[in-house]
């Protein structure tokens, strides 16, 4: 059955350094989840935030609008509008603007709780 979900209707999510929405995921029924996440532009100061990962499943996340790098522990990918990222199952990543707008990612998971599979770190 095809659903309609409003984007104002999402779940906020507290997560550091980035505002970010999930429209879509175990809570609505959905074996996937789906999220919106808007990072701001880094300013003298701010703390940088430290990379996470994902265990037992890929990230994928396609660039909005905005620039910045994910910062990979295979290595750095600089990313902008139309890029595609690919993360590695158990990969520690995390990505940062390096612009001067938002930059803006949709990131998908195949797993329905994201929440509970992800370990956030210090650093690397």
């Amino acid at each position: 059955m095809a659903r309609l979900i409003k984007q104002a209707q999402a779940r906020r999510l507290g997560l550091a350094g980035r505002v970010a929405i999930e429209p879509v995921s175990g809570e609505i029924g959905s074996r996937m989840t789906f999220r919106i996440a808007e990072i701001p532009v880094q300013r003298p100061g701010d703390p940088a935030r430290g990379p996470h990962r994902h265990d037992g499943y890929e990230e994928c996340i396609y660039v909005l609008r905005g620039c910045g790098v994910t910062q990979a522990q295979s290595g750095d990918v600089p990313v902008g509008p139309g890029d595609i990222v690919l993360i590695a199952p158990g990969e520690k990543h995390v990505t940062r603007n390096t612009g001067n707008e938002p930059l803006v990612l949709l990131c998908f998971f195949p797993n329905p709780d994201v929440s509970a599979t992800t370990q956030e770190f210090p650093d690397f």
